[in-house]
């Protein structure tokens, strides 16, 4: 497979706390955990800018999702809001880390689209 996006990062939004992965060549530990408070997000969006991340894809089932999408676009990243479920239909999936360690390789290679 081609990589259309080599500098994706992958989210998995949840209520009280995010999950972010990174490519593992970027940061001795590519995924963290962030809460939903403003000074967490902020510190989710320089983490980011400092693996050189450009393009971030975000699962969420609830609205829990605008603070980041609005937050990441105004720093500069290209944002994308995807379908929960094109990414829920894989199994073998179980936890959030494994979700967006999943959400960002598929990014990498330019397989979701924005919902």
């Amino acid at each position: 497979m081609t990589i259309t996006h080599p500098n994706a990062a992958g989210i998995d939004i949840g209520s009280a706390s995010h999950f972010v992965a990174v490519p593992p060549d970027r940061d001795d530990e590519p995924v963290r955990e962030f809460t939903s408070f403003t000074a967490d997000l902020n510190a989710m969006a320089d983490w980011l800018k400092a693996c050189g991340i450009d393009t971030v894809a975000m699962e969420s089932t609830g609205v829990y999702w605008i603070a980041v999408f609005e937050l990441l676009e105004s720093r500069g990243f290209t944002v994308m809001l995807i379908n929960a479920r094109h990414v829920k239909n894989v199994s073998g999936r179980k936890s959030d880390v494994l979700d967006c360690q999943w959400i960002q390789q598929l990014m990498t290679y330019g397989l979701l689209r924005g919902a």
